[in-house]
């Protein structure tokens, strides 16, 4: 045992490995026990909390937590009289390495967490609860953390979850699905993902802005899944570009105080020229196939700010170009904001603002405070500063990391004092 409980040890398991336990413990004692899963460890992470600070910590923290974890859940089984039919086995997972982020063979995916991720994509399970079922069980997020994500109220999540747990009660196999069923799978899989990271890239509430865990993990099974062969898609291909193309900013994102710094303040030299070539290999091999999915409109639109030497010389036409084709394939409130943003930097503010007048109407984003930042920023390009500070004012009413929350306090500081409005 070593003396000191090393800062967010515990918090750090959580975020990387919770989701890998929680699979590999779902693959023994099977999905109608998937509670049964997530209780242990839980129960077993907060006993980490609990007794390392005055045991100290054990030489394999990762160890520790999957051994009393699984002994957690034989105890369970055993007052069931079970525990007999799954104690050899979860022997022999608790002594398995840690998995690596390549198939064992072509074709296969050695990868519990992956196996989850089609698991909760399940038919059986209701289609709005899929979604929110991936993010819990394979990230960890909380219920709060999904209805931000998922921009929806937090009592509908928590009752999506129940019914989703309540159909794996009807004995779902926890296995790859059979090859007709895995295009239509496959497409919630990659949606999570996305949800995954963004939920990383930019947090939705919190202390911190970024959460590079959920960044990590997103990127690492979106590349798994195109180590198999059935699952290597030209969409695939676009979305793992998307995310590396946004993920290489990541480092320029947040000052060394840990503020915001917006894409218009950016130091690209910061950005990971690795994540970059990687991106853009990725997005070449998107280009094939007859669908042309989201994912290709958003990589296409990262691949131009990442194209671009500085953000004076962004090709903002190509932008609302690829914002055009998004909203024609996925139209949705959110889309027609961003398209607004990039309407408002190609023909000016006047014109941005007509283009949020429709989200506006439909009340669709009234919660969500990038919306009411959006609004005060093209209010403030036009000189209406009266109007701008009420928007933001309302804007800071609302969820947000704490980040943005100190940059838009900043903002509306400036822009009562009748500052000209910053780029963004």
């Amino acid at each position: 045992m070593s003396p000191a409980l090393p800062p967010d040890l515990v918090a750090d398991l959580f975020r990387h490995r919770y989701g890998r336990m929680v699979a590999g413990l779902c693959r023994v004692l099977g999905p109608s026990r998937l509670d049964l899963a997530e209780d242990v460890v839980q129960e077993a992470l907060l006993r980490a909390l609990r007794t390392w600070p005055t045991d100290g910590v054990p030489a394999n923290p990762e160890s520790w937590v999957f051994a009393v974890a699984r002994n957690a859940a034989l105890d369970a089984l055993r007052r069931q009289q079970i525990g007999r039919q799954v104690e050899a086995e979860l022997q022999r997972w608790a002594a398995e390495p840690a998995p690596t982020a390549t198939a064992s063979e072509p074709g296969s995916i050695d990868d519990d967490t992956l196996r989850m991720l089609f698991l909760c994509s399940h038919p059986d399970v209701p289609a709005d609860a899929r979604v929110p079922l991936l993010l819990k069980t394979v990230c960890g997020l909380g219920v709060p953390a999904i209805a931000r994500a998922l921009l929806q109220k937090e009592a509908t999540i928590a009752q999506r979850l129940v019914r989703a747990k309540a159909k794996l009660q009807g004995g779902v196999p926890f296995e790859m699905p059979p090859p007709a069923e895995l295009p239509a799978r496959l497409e919630l899989v990659q949606s999570a993902l996305y949800l995954m990271f963004n939920e990383g890239y930019r947090a939705h509430a919190g202390p911190e802005l970024l959460r590079s865990d959920l960044v990590h993990e997103a990127v690492r099974l979106c590349a798994l899944l195109l180590e198999v062969p059935a699952l290597r898609t030209p969409g695939g291909h676009a979305l793992l570009a998307l995310m590396l193309l946004l993920g290489a900013r990541s480092p320029a994102r947040v000052d060394a105080a840990g503020e915001l710094v917006p894409l218009a303040q950016q130091d690209r030299t910061l950005w990971d020229r690795r994540w970059l070539g990687c991106g853009f290999h990725h997005l070449q091999r998107s280009i094939g196939g007859t669908q042309l999915t989201t994912y290709h409109c958003e990589a296409a639109i990262a691949s131009v700010h990442a194209a671009a030497p500085d953000y004076a010389h962004t090709d903002w036409h190509r932008i609302s170009t690829e914002y055009d084709r998004l909203l024609a394939l996925a139209p949705s409130p959110v889309v027609q904001l961003n398209r607004a943003v990039a309407v408002g930097k190609l023909h000016g503010a006047a014109a941005g603002l007509q283009a949020l007048a429709g989200i506006r109407e439909a009340r669709a984003l009234d919660d969500y405070f990038l919306l009411g930042a959006v609004t005060a920023q093209f209010h403030w390009e036009l000189g209406d500063h009266a109007a701008a500070v009420a928007a933001l004012r309302q804007t800071l009413s609302q969820s947000c990391s704490e980040p943005e929350r100190r940059l838009l306090q900043q903002r509306l500081l400036a822009c009562e004092r009748g500052e000209r409005a910053p780029d963004w």
